[in-house]
């Protein structure tokens, strides 16, 4: 990735915030500053479990992009993290909006996102996100699935119009879990091009005067680092685009890679860097359309979590302590029920104690939630002062990205609430998910 940090005045090492928000200060041991508010003081005006989100790098890491990536159309990822604010930032920006639901498209509409900057994703979309999508008119529908082509042609009408996308499984097996990985052939996403799927469906649709086929569009896979599976990628999309235009004379004028750059979650880690991505993309895809006697296609890219992840901070409370089989157990008033990632793909993070000054010791600790599974576990291996307590504040960095988007309502605790922090002033931006909030939703007997 780019880097994109400014220099700060701290007490920590740089190695030890390389995974924080830019902003982040530490001007006295356990006084942890982002965006210049105390995360201490937001633990205390909000109440705890709460999500921090550095607005300022957000928006950087929205400009990263566009810079390096002059030339191409930049979608961020809803799924990552979407609230009206977000979208509003977004937008800001520059940048275009990819949704997987009619639900994340009217909120995205509600702060004012223009629709036809949007583009709807999605290998089950229901007839209601068809429907929703076309009403408001968004840019571009992602097909999925050969049933979708005459779902949405009807829906459009004889005299209506609509651009669409076909997803192409690359067959390239790309990211960092078997779960994420969207590339290859054995998942639920796109068409194949080896099967032979994908070119049918094109066909299809050419043959549907009423949608308009203005690109291809594949997604590998999610937390890749390595730029080579991107121009693996290029090159095999570019060979179906060449086989398109002499079959059918199409010249397709998108080609959309997806997202998936990876970002590191604990100092060390590897991370996606951006601007060879951007270069070494530019020129692959230069070079193979050359080849093959092709118009180079308009890039589009759709990053989520890179530009959400690095902005948010997790802040829990520590409920308990326990040492027990050799083992010592911190005990917090979260979990998986607004981090399931830990369980889902085995997430690892580097907690910090925040609030006050710790012991210079470490010791080695196992950080676990409130919920009823052992699963439970926010982080296995982590290193915690050696006088860590009940009542102490627990910082988890890397935390805006597919944790309230995946959050559930396990065991009824309600949802945290996501306060933005910049220039000294925190505000909220989604409250907490009350107890009046769940029992409304039960009608009763």
């Amino acid at each position: 990735m780019t880097t994109i940090h400014e220099p700060v005045t701290t007490t920590a090492t740089p190695e030890e915030l390389a995974v924080w928000p830019s902003s982040t200060t530490e001007p006295h041991p356990g006084g942890a500053t982002v965006g210049g508010v105390s995360l201490a003081e937001v633990a205390g005006r909000y109440g705890t479990p709460v999500y921090v989100l550095d607005e300022g790098e957000v928006r950087r890491r929205c400009r990263a992009y566009r810079d390096a990536f002059p030339e191409a159309e930049v979608h961020y990822a809803a799924k990552a993290f979407l609230c009206r604010a977000m979208a509003h930032w977004v937008r800001d920006e520059g940048l275009g909006l990819d949704v997987c639901s009619a639900g994340e498209l009217e909120l995205a509409v509600a702060a004012g996102f223009p629709a036809d900057r949007i583009v709807l994703h999605g290998n089950a979309k229901t007839p209601h996100d068809l429907k929703r999508a076309l009403w408001y008119g968004v840019g571009r529908i992602v097909i999925d699935s050969p049933s979708e082509i005459a779902r949405i042609a009807a829906a459009v009408g004889p005299d209506g119009h609509q651009k669409v996308m076909v997803r192409v499984v690359p067959g390239i097996s790309a990211g960092g879990h078997d779960k994420i990985r969207t590339g290859t052939e054995d998942q639920k996403f796109g068409l194949s091009i080896s099967d032979g799927y994908a070119q049918r469906a094109i066909a299809r649709i050419l043959d549907q005067p009423q949608l308009e086929l203005t690109g291809l569009h594949c997604h590998l896979g999610s937390q890749i680092t390595d730029v080579k599976p991107y121009l693996a990628a290029v090159r095999r999309m570019v060979g179906l685009m060449a086989r398109l235009k002499e079959q059918h004379g199409l010249a397709l004028p998108e080609l959309d890679l997806g997202g998936g750059h990876g970002i590191a979650y604990r100092p060390g880690e590897p991370a996606m860097d951006l601007t060879r991505l951007a270069r070494k993309v530019r020129a692959e895809l230069t070079e193979a359309c050359a080849a093959a006697g092709l118009t180079v296609p308009r890039l589009v890219i759709e990053p989520g979590r890179a530009v959400a992840g690095p902005a948010g901070v997790a802040l829990y409370r520590v409920v308990s302590v326990k040492h027990t089989g050799g083992r010592t157990f911190v005990a917090v008033d979260g979990g998986m029920s607004d981090n399931p990632r830990p369980a889902l793909y085995g997430v690892r993070y580097a907690p910090r104690l925040v609030g006050r000054r710790g012991s210079v010791d470490l010791a080695p600790v196992t950080v676990v939630g409130r919920h009823c599974e052992a699963g439970d576990v926010l982080a296995a291996d982590a290193r915690l002062p050696d006088d860590v307590r009940a009542g102490d504040l627990i910082a988890l960095p890397v935390a805006g990205a597919y944790h309230l988007s995946m959050a559930s309502g396990y065991n009824a605790v309600g949802r945290p609430p996501v306060v933005a922090v910049h220039a000294g002033r925190a505000r909220l931006l989604v409250r907490r998910e009350s107890l009046e909030d769940i029992h409304s939703r039960d009608v009763g007997l």
